[in-house]
């Protein structure tokens, strides 16, 4: 009799009870196990929107009136002001101006601060896009997401503690939400927007009772295998990711399902009843799956591919498309969530890799190139004082002129609202501390709670 047959036999008669392993699995360490964080936490989740190819800021949050007025005037040689196309209104009570672009995110700004003094480490959208997620331009680091798992852990863990929705790959690819050096149970899953966001995810095994103990036999000899050799890291990730992948064949396709939602919430997200590979669909699956327990949940919007994505060097007129598709939802996000006692409790964040230059070489150029000096970013949520404008820039969205914030800042803050300390979040490798502000970054203490 072959190895597999007699122990497909035992687990089918039951001489392998399940029960037993079981006790065994939950003996063992599991590396995503909720952690208690350093301090008490404002917030508890993360959701991370992220607008590939580099948003214009003075097109979008940072207000330039006097570029607007000098437009197509010539700053010095080779270099022209260009004014945005879009006219900017005062919102809310805050009075927070934000361009025609966001119409919807501007009937949430009392809930939002911006930071309208984002300054990355990198012009290039690879270096700058795997900055604002890691903290390093130029070396492979974990990502934002997977420090929040392994600081954090989890409290579903039939679901992965962070899970990333992206139709297409961002500028970096799977590097904005790989694990690096850190257990590999802590990478992002990614799902895919459309008709199957998850492979495999439907049991293939004769009844439930079968499949956990067909699953739990195989832990057990996995872990057999574990013992021999020294808690090998890998290992028990990899192990991890079999227990995860079962619990997510259970739970998965209950939180893609969008059928028991009202019509009303699909019509306030601008959602179609049975799309699913819109920017919509991904806001609202992320409710779902921080209502399941998700720790952390990056939806990216643009497909490098395709080059419709923010990306603007030739042709700015895009934005229009671009933020219709995600304005919308991203406000229906935020008011859902506050609707449901949720948003204290969750971090919401629209970033991007850097903004776009306000001067073009030459008068009538419909676009913008990479500007890493200046940007807009906004949070709103869990230990975040809404209706808030922080820093400031020149009169033409050239420079930063007050309260410069880095990526390391920007990231020290978000960890700071989820109960951590940035600077005893660390990680031993290769024989040292690593953390993922590095040896920067301080909270933004004006735009706190």
């Amino acid at each position: 009799m072959q190895r597999r047959t007699m122990i497909r036999s035992l687990a089918g008669a039951g001489l392998l009870m399940p029960g037993l392993l079981s006790e065994l699995l939950q003996a063992q360490d599991n590396p995503l196990a909720p952690k208690d964080p350093h301090f008490t936490p404002k917030a508890k989740r993360v959701i991370f929107l992220f607008m590939t190819g580099g948003v214009s800021h003075v097109d979008t949050f940072d207000h330039k009136p006097e570029l607007n007025s000098r437009h197509e005037q010539e700053r010095r040689s080779r270099q022209f002001f260009k004014g945005s196309g879009w006219k900017f209104r005062p919102h809310g009570e805050s009075g927070i101006e934000v361009s025609d672009l966001f119409p919807h995110v501007g009937s949430i700004a009392d809930e939002i601060a911006v930071i309208n003094s984002m300054k990355n480490i990198n012009g290039d959208h690879f270096g700058a896009t795997i900055g604002i997620h890691t903290g390093s331009a130029t070396f492979n680091r974990p990502s934002f997401g997977s420090w929040v798992s392994y600081g954090l852990g989890t409290v579903n863990q039939n679901l992965p503690s962070f899970v990333v929705m992206s139709k297409g790959l961002p500028y970096g690819g799977g590097q904005n939400w790989g694990s690096d050096f850190i257990p590999v149970s802590h990478q992002g899953t990614r799902l895919v927007p459309g008709d199957t966001p998850i492979r495999n995810i439907r049991p293939q095994a004769q009844t439930k009772r079968f499949q956990k103990t067909e699953l739990d036999l195989v832990d057990f000899f996995n872990r057999q295998h574990l013992h021999g050799r020294g808690g090998d890291s890998n290992l028990t990730s990899r192990i991890r990711s079999f227990e995860t992948a079962a619990g997510m064949q259970l739970e998965a396709p209950e939180a893609l399902d969008l059928s028991g939602e009202t019509a009303d919430t699909l019509k306030s997200y601008g959602l179609e009843p049975g799309q699913t590979d819109s920017f919509a669909w991904q806001c609202l699956v992320a409710r779902r799956m921080a209502e399941r327990g998700v720790r952390f949940i990056e939806l990216v919007d643009g497909d490098t591919a395709l080059d419709f994505n923010w990306d603007a060097h030739a042709n700015i007129d895009k934005y229009s498309q671009l933020a219709k598709n995600v304005d919308q939802p991203i406000a229906a996000l935020i008011k859902d969530l506050k609707q449901r006692g949720m948003l204290d409790e969750t971090l919401v964040v629209f970033t991007t890799e850097f903004g776009r230059g306000p001067c073009v070489p030459s008068p009538g150029t419909n676009g913008r190139g990479h500007w890493a000096n200046a940007y807009s970013s906004w949070i709103a949520g869990g230990g975040i004082k809404g209706g808030t404008v922080y820093g400031k820039t020149d009169d033409f969205g050239l420079e930063v002129t007050q309260n410069e914030c880095s990526p390391h800042d920007f990231h020290a803050t978000l960890l700071h609202c989820l109960g951590i300390d940035h600077t005893r979040l660390t990680y031993r490798h290769a024989g040292r501390d690593y953390r993922l502000t590095d040896v920067h970054g301080e909270v933004i203490q004006d735009i706190l709670a």
